[in-house]
């Protein structure tokens, strides 16, 4: 496996997001960050760094445990990325 992956590629490949056009939309909008940074589609991620991605009303952080060459299969995507906590984001008040 590669040391480091671009963030987009990762959130394809790991089954986070399912396209990585969209992907690089969300970072695009500040919707994702690594180790507490927002970071841009072209980010370059490793092993260990901590991922927060917001969307559908939802926060989520993962650890990065492994970069997928390809697309992973289903079953086989906690393998890559472990779930450390999911959080829902309320919408503001009128």
């Amino acid at each position: 496996m590669a040391e480091t992956m671009r963030l987009d590629t990762y959130l394809r490949n790991s089954g986070i997001i399912p396209r990585r056009s969209r992907a690089k939309e969300a970072c695009d909008e500040g919707l994702v960050s690594i180790d507490g940074r927002t970071a841009k589609s072209s980010t370059q991620v490793s092993v260990g760094q901590m991922l927060q991605v917001s969307l559908s009303m939802q926060t989520r952080e993962y650890e990065i445990l492994d970069l997928p060459a390809v697309p992973a299969a289903r079953k086989l995507r906690d393998q890559y990325a472990r779930l450390i906590g999911s959080e829902r984001i309320e919408p503001d008040q009128w």
